[in-house]
């Protein structure tokens, strides 16, 4: 078997995420590196139909019950985003132009993409309909070694992977 047969496992230590999005529809992209996502997760929900057959059993006067499970709504979660704080304040001028209502004209597109070290694209997600609903700054304490984390949790209304 060729060794392009074997997918690559992208570990922990091996890899990192770059958020591309385009605001508001406009020419200007922003770029960010992070170095955690989490709830990369789409879910479908089960809805189930019961419906009475003509099966006469144990000898009832009604047909039986049958029970069916039939894919239903589709939700996308929440994508969480971290990475060490900057000094580019794109991120947080785009929280707080949706903060002050202005969310419809700040929806966003874009994609979160997996690199390998040797800056392969590995994986790609591709979003529609994104605006920033929590913007956190780690604590700060000038006697830690620790670097200050900012995290972006954003709302997305489709999540599809492309790659």
């Amino acid at each position: 078997m060729a060794t392009e047969d074997f997918s690559e496992l992208l570990l922990a230590s091996r890899f990192y995420l770059k958020l591309e999005l385009q605001i508001g529809g406009g020419s200007e992209t922003v770029d960010a590196v992070f170095l955690e996502c989490r709830r990369f997760q789409r879910s479908q929900k089960a809805i189930s139909i019961v419906e009475v057959t003509a099966n006469q059993w144990a000898k009832a006067k009604y047909g039986q019950l049958l029970t069916t499970h039939v894919p239903g709504h589709v939700a996308t979660e929440n994508l969480m985003l971290k990475r060490g704080l900057t000094n580019s304040m794109t991120l947080w001028n785009w929280f707080n132009q949706v903060e002050l209502g202005q969310w419809k004209d700040h929806e966003a597109e874009g994609a979160l993409s997996i690199f390998d070290q040797a800056g392969g694209e590995q994986a790609r997600y591709d979003f529609q309909g994104a605006w920033p609903m929590r913007y956190t700054m780690s604590e700060v304490n000038a006697k830690s070694t620790e670097v200050a984390i900012e995290e972006l949790e954003l709302a997305v209304s489709s999540l599809t992977r492309s790659q």
